[in-house]
């Protein structure tokens, strides 16, 4: 054996295996899931992040319907079909503004900076977060649903379970647009700010507490266009009549329209901001 094998240096290993540039559509799936149980973990770790899921149905269907029962149809028991829907709306959409504030919390933790530079899918860390919070979604529904079948409330069975998925629809939907807030601005606090500016109007100059008749024509224009009244009105619809109308149909395509616009500047904006 001569000096020079002797001296000559090992050549390291190579790992021939190729990153595969782009990721599958059942591989995104996976991940996004993968993502979405990472979110689950938090909660059950935090369960306090669950206070407003849990009270907020809770307090508003009590306070409103008996404050303002009597008053605008007469009883508990006439009001509780108009306002149990609208309770469930205004809950919920509001409730996905937790998905944009803890989005940004994370990214200025620099967690995002790690499932960036991971080979998954660009869509994953985001789809994850969102689907983490239609658990919330869920609790918030079934909780406003039990209240009011507590308080006398008698909606349709199979309606019930139609008004959930549609409701889980639309707020992971609405969840998107304050995911791109979350990526945009630099506070969680800002979002929420931001957010309320934006639901308050939308969620209370609505169908969902009273009716448009009793308001000024120029107000019951902007009702009538409000996504939040046509989602209200499909709830209703539903949970008392079991009765699938044009609202319904309504709501799924705004639905799938907002998913198709800022699914993709969120992660554009996440690519670029992560």
């Amino acid at each position: 054996m001569t000096t020079q094998a002797l001296d000559r240096p090992a050549v390291a290993s190579r790992d021939t295996r190729s990153v595969p540039r782009s990721v599958g559509l059942a591989d995104t799936v996976r991940q996004s899931f993968t993502m979405g149980y990472r979110g689950m973990l938090k909660i059950r770790h935090n369960p306090e992040q669950l206070f407003d899921v849990v009270f907020q149905p809770v307090v508003f269907t009590l306070m409103f319907t008996y404050i303002f029962g009597g008053a605008l149809a007469g009883s508990v028991s006439q009001y509780l079909p108009i306002i149990i829907p609208g309770i469930l709306v205004q809950t919920v959409i509001t409730t996905s503004v937790v998905t944009g504030t803890q989005l940004r919390e994370d990214m200025n933790k620099g967690v995002f900076d790690r499932f960036k530079s991971l080979p998954i899918a660009r869509t994953a860390p985001l789809a994850g977060a969102l689907l983490a919070d239609v658990v919330r979604y869920l609790i918030a529904t079934v909780i406003t649903f039990v209240v009011g079948i507590a308080m006398g409330w008698r909606p349709n069975p199979l309606g019930l379970i139609g008004a959930t998925v549609l409701v889980i629809i639309c707020s992971f939907a609405v969840s998107w647009i304050w995911a791109l807030m979350g990526m945009l601005v630099k506070k969680a606090s800002a979002v929420q700010g931001f957010s309320l500016m934006i639901l308050f109007p939308l969620t209370f100059v609505s169908n969902a507490f009273v009716q448009p008749e009793t308001m000024p024509g120029w107000l019951q224009a902007f009702v009538k266009v409000n996504p939040v009244s046509n989602l209200v009105t499909s709830v209703r619809e539903l949970t008392n009549n079991g009765h699938v109308g044009i609202h319904v149909l309504w709501s799924l395509l705004g639905a799938a329209i907002l998913v198709a616009v800022f699914a993709p500047l969120t992660v554009r904006a996440y690519m670029r901001n992560a």
